[in-house]
C-alpha cells in the first residue's frame, strides 16, 4: 500500500467536493486499489497558498475557507513566490488543476499542468481550456515523463466519455456527435418555457450557482463551443479551436419563439454537434427546435446529453442528470484511480 501526495491548484466548489470525496473513499481506495491519499498543498486565487509535506488538516482548512480566511496559517516550509513555485516545491505525486477556464488560450492552466508533468507528477484537470489548446503537447510530455495527463471531468462532469473511447470501444469508427453540452442554457430555456423572461431565468440560474455573475460564457455559447472542441480534439483526433466552430448563443430566443415551438409540440435547445459535411469537418453550436422523436427533447433542467454516431453503434448516447460539484469531483477521482491502475 502506498500513500499518494496530492496538491490542488484551484480549490473552489469542485476542489472542495473532491477533498471530501477522497476522505469518504479512503477505505475503499486502500482495500480495492492499494493506495491512500494525503493532501499536501492547496493554491487558490483569493485565499493564498499552503504547503505541508505532512499533510494539511483538511477539516480546519475547509472551515477556514468557509469563513473567508487565508490559508497562510497552514503553510509549513519555505515561502512560496507564485503558483509555479508552489507546484515545484510541493514534490507531490499528483496535481489536480481546477483553475478558471480560459476559452481563448487555455492559460494559465496549461502551464500549470506542464509544470506539474515536468516536475514528475501526474496531472489531472477538469479544465477544458488545456484540453483544447494544449492536448497534443501535454499528452506527449506526459508520455516522455512516464506520467499521465487526465481530464475526464472536462466535459459532462463525471460521465465517462473520454475513458469510454480510450478502452471499452475498440475498433470503432466515430463519425460525429450531437448533444446538449451546456447545462446552464438548458435550464434557462426550460425556465422560459415556464413563462419566465430571459432576464428572470438568468437571475434564477445565478441565484442557485449554475452560472457566473457574468453569464456570457454560457448564454453566448462559449462553454458549449469549447466542449465541442474538446470532444473533437480528443475522441475524433481533429484539433478544433473555438474560433473554428460556428457559434450562436441563446440571446436571440424570445418568448414568442418559445411559444411557437410549444404550439408545434417542439422545444428549443442549444444543440452542439461536430461531423463531416461535404468532406469538411464542421463544429456547430446553435439553438434549434427539436421534436419529441429526438432524444434531446426530454433532457430537462441542468442535465446534459451526447449521442455518438459510429459505424457499428449508430445510437450510442450518454445522459447525465442534474450534475453538481460532486459529480465533477467523481470524474477527477476516477481519473486518479485509472492513473494508478494504468488505464
Amino acid at each position: 500500500m502506498s500513500t499518494l501526495s496530492l496538491i490542488f491548484v484551484g480549490f473552489g466548489n469542485v476542489g472542495q467536493a473532491l477533498a471530501r470525496l477522497l476522505e469518504r473513499k479512503q477505505t475503499l481506495l486502500d482495500e480495492e486499489y492499494g493506495f491512500k491519499t494525503r493532501i499536501v498543498g492547496i493554491a487558490t486565487g483569493r485565499h493564498g497558498m499552503a504547503l505541508n509535506p505532512n499533510g494539511l488538516p483538511m477539516e480546519e482548512v475547509l472551515a477556514s475557507l468557509k469563513s473567508g480566511e487565508s490559508l497562510a496559517r497552514f503553510h509549513n516550509g519555505p515561502a512560496v513566490s507564485d503558483t509555479f513555485d508552489f507546484i515545484r516545491q510541493s514534490k507531490a505525486d499528483v496535481m489536480f488543476e481546477n483553475s478558471p477556464v480560459n476559452h481563448q488560450t487555455g492559460q494559465p492552466a496549461a502551464d500549470h499542468l506542464r509544470t506539474a508533468l515536468e516536475s514528475g507528477m501526474h496531472a489531472i484537470t477538469a479544465n477544458k481550456g488545456p484540453v483544447v489548446h494544449a492536448f497534443n503537447e501535454l499528452t506527449a510530455l506526459a508520455k516522455i515523463q512516464g506520467k499521465r495527463f487526465m481530464f475526464e471531468s472536462a466535459v459532462m462532469d463525471g460521465a465517462p466519455i473520454f475513458s469510454l473511447f480510450r478502452g471499452p470501444l475498440p475498433a470503432i469508427e466515430l463519425k460525429g456527435f450531437t448533444g446538449i453540452l451546456n447545462s446552464c442554457t438548458n435550464l434557462l430555456l426550460g425556465l422560459m418555457e415556464e413563462e419566465k423572461t430571459f432576464d428572470e431565468a438568468v437571475s434564477y440560474a445565478q441565484s442557485i450557482g449554475i452560472t457566473e455573475t457574468n453569464p456570457s460564457a454560457d448564454i453566448d455559447g462559449w462553454d458549449a463551443t469549447i466542449k465541442v472542441c474538446a470532444l473533437s480534439t480528443v475522441i475524433m483526433g481533429i484539433p478544433l479551436k473555438p474560433d473554428q466552430v460556428e457559434r450562436e448563443g441563446i440571446r436571440g430566443i424570445t418568448p414568442k419563439m418559445i411559444q411557437e415551438a410549444r404550439a408545434a409540440g417542439e422545444r428549443w435547445k442549444l444543440v452542439c454537434s461536430a461531423r463531416y459535411e461535404n468532406k469538411k469537418f464542421v463544429g456547430r453550436v446553435k439553438p434549434q427546435r427539436v421534436r419529441p422523436t429526438s432524444p434531446m427533447f426530454s433532457v430537462n433542467g441542468t442535465s446534459s446529453f451526447v449521442q455518438f454516431e459510429t459505424d457499428v453503434l449508430p445510437g450510442l448516447g450518454i445522459l447525465e442528470g442534474d450534475p453538481s460539484p460532486d459529480t465533477t469531483a467523481y470524474g477527477l477521482l476516477a481519473d486518479l484511480v485509472n492513473t494508478v491502475r494504468g488505464q
